[in-house]
């Protein structure tokens, strides 16, 4: 129980991370909690540092938009599969909460520990330094 909320903070952002939908794409802007979930999965800190500027392009032109890559199929095959792998872990996770803090002979222990589980990540997250 008291990994249990990392498990399913990390099944939910690492199936966001499978398609990219943590990052930030001409015409696509994610949602704040998703990249800030995404930079917690990734850095473990909440926001990303700021980027610098691009330098501009010689000439003053702007450079033409690049088609974007066909993907193999084997990579989109193994993203959905990886989507799937994410989805049950996070519904066998909270599957298992549910019965340990609702079915168990121990449930204000497992209550505790599910909300030690919640705490001490947040906590040691603003740890400064």
């Amino acid at each position: 129980m008291l990994i249990a909320p990392s498990l399913l903070m990390f099944a939910a952002s690492g199936a966001f991370q499978i398609f990219r939908l943590n990052d930030a794409k001409p015409g696509y802007t994610p949602p704040a909690v998703i990249k800030t979930l995404g930079e917690l999965h990734k850095s473990q800190r909440l926001t990303a540092p700021p980027r610098p500027p691009r330098p501009a392009q010689p000439g003053g032109r702007a450079r033409a938009p690049e088609a974007a890559p066909k993907t193999p199929l084997s990579r989109t095959l193994l993203q959905w599969f990886s989507l799937v792998v994410a989805i049950g872990l996070f519904v066998s996770t909270a599957l298992g909460i549910w019965m340990g803090a609702m079915q168990s002979r121990w449930k204000v222990t497992a209550r505790w520990l599910l909300l030690a589980g919640i705490v001490i990540p947040v906590l040691v997250l603003f740890i400064p330094g």
